[in-house]
């Protein structure tokens, strides 16, 4: 690993930025960019090597099937990717996202 650099987060939102020249491990593209101090020797990946690998665990997982209320909006939920608890309040994707992005 190269000399790595801590620049301040990009219009002083988000986090810091680590600089440096590293390479994917699955298609050996350069990277000089990362959200985080990577360890000496650690498998790392570009964006679209990430984005394609994060999809495919994604797709990958069981849906569970069932009869529930989103306790937000009272939205029919028929598949969650987690077998929830008796009494947990869920929420559907739609207000997921909602409470996630504010």
């Amino acid at each position: 690993m190269d000399e790595e650099k801590n620049s301040p987060p990009a219009g002083g939102a988000g986090r810091p930025m680590f600089q440096g020249n590293w390479k994917c491990s699955e298609c050996d593209k350069e990277i000089t960019e990362l959200p985080f101090q990577p360890n000496e020797g650690q498998e790392l990946s570009c964006k679209e090597c990430y984005a394609k690998k994060r999809n495919t665990q994604r797709s990958s997982r069981p849906m569970v099937q069932g009869n529930w209320t989103c306790s937000d909006c009272g939205k029919a939920i028929t598949e969650l990717p987690f077998q929830p608890s008796e009494g947990q309040s869920l929420s559907c994707r739609d207000c997921y996202l909602a409470k996630k992005n504010s």
